[in-house]
């Protein structure tokens, strides 16, 4: 069942200018394996991050942060949680969060899908 979908798009050189003039900005935003990364990387995550917000429908007691996002061995992006952020996704109804990512002429955008359990079946209508 989906709980939520959200959508975000991080222009590259708007993100490299928000980085520059805000030096902590990297910190408090991304993990420190994170900040090894490039800027079209950070950019991408970021746009994953609020894509995810936008998917929950807000932060609901988490922060940017608690969205960190990891390539698996065959390429795709993942978020990478925290117990304690599956914990509380779990109270908002969330099992999984399914993310997609693309980079493109100084774009990035990031795709989330929130679903939650499997909606029980409905019961048998009556004639």
């Amino acid at each position: 069942m989906i709980v939520g979908i959200g959508v975000d798009t991080v222009d590259h050189a708007r993100f490299v200018r928000a980085l520059e003039r805000a030096p902590a900005l990297a910190e408090r935003l991304f993990t420190s394996d994170e900040r090894a990364l490039s800027v079209t990387s950070l950019a991408a995550r970021f746009a994953a991050r609020e894509a995810a917000v936008k998917a929950l429908g807000g932060l609901h007691g988490l922060a940017l942060r608690d969205f960190p996002v990891r390539r698996e061995a065959g390429g795709s992006p993942e978020f990478d949680l925290s117990p304690a952020t599956t914990a509380r996704l779990a109270q908002l109804g969330v099992a999984t969060l399914h993310l997609s990512l693309t980079h493109d002429a100084g774009l990035a955008t990031a795709f989330v899908v929130a679903e939650g359990a499997v909606a029980p079946p409905s019961p048998p209508q009556i004639p």
